[in-house]
């Protein structure tokens, strides 16, 4: 049994009937991690689950979150990337041109990136993940289907507009790297009343002049990330839908609202996110 000491998990997946809710008996704070195959345990490892969205929907944010929650390594192929590109190696001349053209990085460097990480965190003797960021084409998926079983698949989705203004908002600390948010979405609907809001997420103040820009977060450049995700998404989305493994969950607003509503939909309990909401 894997124990995880801040949340209750109650969740199971049945490859033939979908998403299936249990509790676990006598312990509330141990529960067999989910399996491919059935409701029962699959022995020797932690959750195995996958982040997908649009480029700035907050797959990090989330992902990051509930790694931390049920302690199991994130891995984020937009990382790998970028570490790739700092290290100067052989991929980051011909990263940097994808990157800064809004192109996405090609199948073979993705595969090659994450198949070195994860290979480390094998030798480390890290159980489970999740992936944020991969698989982001069908073969892509069908690739990682082969090595390995993914349990589930959470798609976040945001309405178009948002997507666009978080995007250009995203601001990163030079010095301690921190990700910071500047915009503040107000969307609102025919009747003048809020539909969504997203506040900015600001810095502390010995941050505030250090900020920098991503370069490829301009309008341009992001919009055509999007189109080109839309583009290829849709057989991704169809692949896992298909085997009964995706989960489709819209945002309805910032972390705040968000956060609690996504850890209802997989049935998860946050014992602390409750104590501290009722302090």
């Amino acid at each position: 049994m894997a124990v995880w000491s801040r949340a209750v998990v109650r969740w199971r997946y049945n490859l033939t009937r979908g998403y299936c809710y249990t509790t676990p008996e006598n312990n509330l704070n141990k529960v067999a991690p989910p399996s491919p195959a059935s409701c029962g345990e699959t022995k020797g490892r932690n959750v195995q689950w996958v982040f997908l969205g649009c480029p700035g929907v907050g797959k990090g944010t989330y992902a990051a979150r509930l790694s931390k929650l049920l302690g199991v390594p994130h891995i984020a192929t937009g990382d790998l990337v970028r570490q790739e590109l700092s290290s100067h190696g052989p991929l980051a001349s011909q990263l940097v041109d994808i990157v800064n053209q809004g192109q996405l990085v090609s199948d073979e460097i993705v595969i090659d990136l994450l198949s070195k990480r994860l290979e480390a965190g094998e030798a480390k003797g890290e159980t489970g993940f999740i992936l944020d960021g991969f698989p982001r084409t069908i073969r892509q998926a069908e690739i990682l289907e082969g090595v390995t079983d993914i349990d589930l698949v959470i798609n976040l989705k945001l309405r178009e507009d948002a997507l666009i203004a978080k995007c250009l908002g995203r601001r990163t600390c030079s010095e301690c790297g921190g990700n910071y948010n500047v915009a503040c979405i107000d969307i609102k609907g025919e009747d003048g009343e809020t539909r969504m809001y997203m506040p900015p997420l600001l810095p502390p103040p010995n941050c505030e002049t250090k900020l920098i820009t991503r370069s490829d977060d301009t309008e341009n450049v992001v919009k055509e990330r999007l189109r080109i995700y839309h583009e290829l998404s849709q057989p991704v989305e169809d692949f896992y839908r298909m085997r009964g493994k995706l989960l489709e969950f819209d945002l309805p607003g910032g972390i705040p609202e968000s956060w609690s509503k996504l850890l209802q939909a997989l049935n998860i309990y946050d014992d602390e996110d409750k104590k501290s909401a009722a302090a």
